[in-house]
């Protein structure tokens, strides 16, 4: 699996409405509101909203990964949004986020959560990746940039 194979120009973002962190992760969480994968959607919200509790997904250079494990969906679900407007996030490096990459896991696939979110950091450090993301101004040409950069990566 790739993190592609997961995103589709349905859930990405290329600009969130959001300018808070909570409302960014629930912008992203609502992607999914008639998506069969999902079982109870405020269970979902409620497993990434506890998780970032207990330390924040802001893992620095303007990134987040929101992410959570639970039983009320079918399968990994993932969303991405970014935003010209940078958002104060608790950051670890303390500086806001203009990238958030929303990972969403079933409790007995932990490993394959484990794998896609080191995945999608690896592919975060790069600046160049960043950049071209942050530059990007459709769904499509986003969905795009992380084909090009995954074509580097073997499948998780």
């Amino acid at each position: 699996m790739k993190v592609l194979d997961l995103l589709s120009d349905k859930y990405v973002i290329p600009e969130l409405k959001s300018q808070t962190k909570d409302a960014a992760i629930n912008e992203l969480i609502d992607l999914f509101k008639d998506d069969p994968r999902v079982i109870d959607l405020e269970k979902v919200r409620e497993a990434v909203l506890e998780r970032e509790k207990i330390m924040s997904t802001g893992v620095g250079k303007g990134f987040a990964i929101p992410h959570g494990k639970t039983n009320t969906v079918n399968d990994i679900l993932a969303a991405f949004g970014k935003t010209n407007h940078p958002i104060d996030y608790d950051s670890l490096d303390g500086q806001p986020v203009n990238l958030v990459f929303l990972l969403v896991g079933k409790d007995n696939l932990v490993s394959k959560h484990i794998k896609l979110l080191s995945r999608i950091s690896r592919m975060m450090n790069k600046d160049e990746f960043r950049l071209n993301l942050l530059n990007a101004k459709t769904s499509e040409v986003i969905l795009d940039i992380f084909r090009k950069e995954e074509e580097n990566y073997f499948e998780v």
